[in-house]
């Protein structure tokens, strides 16, 4: 689990995409290594990756193709030799300050930011999300972009609006967005499983089955 709190950013300095998936190479200043061992995950742009490899100020990991195809991890390979800029964070930890929102690594699709508009000391990303996904972005609810927590202001027609202050600005990558850029879209955890939740509990409705003695034995549940 993650908080969406980017602790440092890195580049992308090797991907080597084969039949099977991929594996990657990230290099960080910025990245406290002491603590990190084989094994251990760390999100890149939101997506949680398991270390495979450690040498001095990298890390390397292995990514499946349902992670290259589910987020925007697939471009990397045409932009290794750019050394991608990601955002970085390690696992929490129990003690961990929850000073974001609850965040699993597991991407949900790809949003692209359609407009970028200065306000202020602020500035308004303007986002599209894929349709599947627009029921779960809710205003003043949370969204994790590229392993970054974000607070949705509002909906402005398809577009989502996010405002984004200079210490994000300059802690992680969104600098380098443009328009057309694709970013790792992550939606709140709790709406994901209230709607699992809700649908179960319609389908046993529909189905006459509910949640009783007899049905809890039939589940292997002992109730006397």
């Amino acid at each position: 689990m993650f908080t969406g709190l980017i602790e440092a950013t890195g580049k992308v300095i090797n991907i080597d995409t084969k039949p099977a998936g991929a594996r990657m190479t990230v290099q960080s200043e910025q990245l406290d290594f002491s603590d990190v061992n084989r094994g251990d995950s760390i999100a890149v742009n939101g997506v949680c990756l398991t270390v495979v490899d450690l040498a001095e100020k990298q890390f390397s990991v292995d990514i499946s193709n349902e992670t290259l195809q589910r987020s925007s991890l697939k471009h990397y390979e045409q932009q290794s030799n750019q050394q991608q800029r990601v955002n970085l964070e390690k696992a929490m930890l129990p003690t961990t300050r929850l000073g974001g929102h609850l965040v699993s690594g597991h991407v949900d699709g790809v949003a692209e930011i359609c407009r970028i508009e200065q306000s202020g000391n602020a500035w308004q990303f303007y986002l599209k999300a894929p349709l599947c996904l627009h029921h779960y972005i809710a205003e003043k609810g949370s969204v994790c972009i590229d392993g970054i927590s974000l607070t949705v202001n509002e909906w402005v027609g398809d577009l989502f609006r996010l405002t984004i202050i200079p210490h994000t600005m300059t802690q992680t990558i969104m600098s380098d967005y443009q328009p057309g850029t694709e970013v790792n879209l992550e939606v709140d955890l709790i709406a994901r499983y209230l709607e699992q939740l809700m649908r179960n509990q319609t389908d046993r409705v529909q189905t006459g089955t509910t949640v009783d003695r007899a049905f809890l034995e039939q589940a292997g549940f002992k109730t006397s």
